[in-house]
């Protein structure tokens, strides 16, 4: 074979060679997998206390997207920490905790953080902590542009239900290509001192009621560049060298599949990639390095805000399932929806995902219930659906197949082996496994790590 104009390469009879000379074929270096733990529902699944459990036995735990709009929990020893930008590993001082690319960070809020969290016994975070110089900065009047974008949407009776952590905004002045990153404020700062006016400037020509005091703001941000340059670094490269070297690295999805920006209840969804597509892009990670990915579902449905919640209970046991769940979000305040758990919804965000295996979360609340319903089908205009609704106005709109399964009514929260669960329990979470075809590998039944239980198929 040859090519005209400028070379020609030429092949011997298919005998793998060029120019008379063997090929090389490439080199191919063993590397550990990444494990990823996702929000199977619409969030508050359960996620950071099942990241705090595989922590403990990992090298380095990553953040890949969202910011400090995530609620994390972590109960350890009968401490409970409160985690929104931190990745939940920070607690095992024996690994590294990675706030990567795709996550927007917002320094007050992260510096806020970790101070609440140090008077709750948090220790030694600076040697642990690393952040991405690709990551886009949260500034204070994206937070104010949000609420003032969430007031205009509510007066239209158009309310999407956001955090107000100014989330949404930031990801926009990304995707125009004018935001602020973690490298520009540790370059040359007269250069960000620049383009942080130019971009306070916008958004206050876009929201005349917004003020910005631009030259305090930046007195601030010239203090927290000293503050977080020696946590800084190439986190792609870091990674990749953490992964051929063979150590275990372990990622932290924020929100939840149904919050996706692409596949969740558009518009009531947040403004990144919370499916498992968000780990390569957020952190730099390429396809074939993702291993495991863990699902983690509620035992009951729930969501915050607005949107279409085919399973919801607007009754006795929703509000049940509200006060013994403790569904309060802990960064809105705001009670959580409560509803059956949708098996239907899960089968398309493992569809999305790819669930190697499931942590369903929270079974103990429904402990005094007598008996239990599993979504296992849409209808919309009276006709099955074989897909999940890409609107909200058809989510609103579909009916909802059940089946009924029989409560345990007895408590399961000091139980601490799956042949020791009530047998109407085991039927319920075996169930699931079936209609999913996934392995549920463990059931939490209770606050803290150790009351996550093994389910041994």
């Amino acid at each position: 074979m040859a090519c005209n104009g400028g070379g020609s390469v030429e092949t011997n009879g298919g005998n793998g060679t060029m120019n008379g000379s063997p090929r090389k074929r490439p080199r191919t270096e063993a590397h550990s997998k990444v494990t990823v733990v996702l929000g199977a529902q619409w969030g508050d699944e359960g996620k950071g206390k099942v990241v705090d459990m595989l922590a403990t036995e990992m090298d380095v735990v990553c953040r890949c997207q969202a910011g400090n709009n995530a609620d994390h929990a972590v109960v350890t020893n009968g401490v409970e920490y409160n985690f929104h930008l931190l990745p939940c590993g920070i607690i095992n001082p024996n690994c590294k905790s990675l706030i990567g690319n795709g996550v927007v960070i917002h320094l007050p809020g992260l510096f806020d953080e970790i101070e609440k969290n140090e008077k709750k016994g948090l220790k030694n975070w600076a040697e642990q902590l690393v952040i991405s110089d690709r990551a886009h900065l949260v500034f204070d009047f994206h937070q104010q542009v949000d609420g003032l974008q969430e007031q205009e949407n509510n007066q239209k009776g158009q309310g999407l239900g956001t955090t107000k952590k100014g989330i949404g905004p930031t990801y926009s002045s990304k995707a125009t290509r004018n935001g602020l990153r973690v490298g520009d404020l540790l370059g040359d700062f007269a250069h960000f001192s620049k383009k942080f006016e130019q971009l306070a400037n916008m958004h206050q020509r876009m929201f005349p009621s917004l003020q910005v005091d631009v030259k305090g703001e930046l007195r601030k941000y010239e203090k927290f560049a000293q503050k977080i340059e020696p946590l800084v670094f190439d986190t792609v490269s870091f990674l990749d060298k953490s992964l051929r070297e063979g150590k275990k690295v372990l990622v932290e999805g924020a929100n939840a599949a149904m919050l996706d920006i692409d596949f969740g209840t558009y518009p009531y969804v947040t403004s990144s990639n919370c499916s498992v597509g968000g780990v390569c892009t957020g952190l730099g990670i390429a396809p074939m390095r993702i291993g495991e990915v863990i699902g983690v579902v509620k035992a009951y449905t729930t969501r915050v805000g607005d949107g279409p919640f085919p399973t919801e209970l607007k009754d006795e046991i929703g509000d049940l399932m509200q006060s013994r769940g403790g569904e309060i979000g802990m960064t809105t305040y705001r009670k959580r929806r409560c509803g059956w758990l949708d098996v239907f919804l899960l089968q398309y965000t493992n569809l999305i995902n790819g669930y190697s295996a499931l942590c369903l979360t929270k079974l103990d609340i429904l402990d005094t219930l007598p008996e239990l319903k599993l979504a296992v089908a849409y209808l919309l205009k009276g006709k099955k659906i074989p897909y999940f609704p890409s609107t909200a106005s058809d989510l609103a709109k579909v009916e909802v197949e059940y089946i009924t399964m029989p409560g345990w009514q007895t408590s399961t929260v000091n139980v601490r082996k799956f042949s020791d669960l009530p047998e109407n329990a085991k039927n319920y979470i075996n169930k699931i496994e079936e209609i999913l075809n996934v392995p549920v590998r463990w059931i939490g039944v209770g606050r803290g790590r150790e009351s996550i239980i093994p389910h041994n198929n």
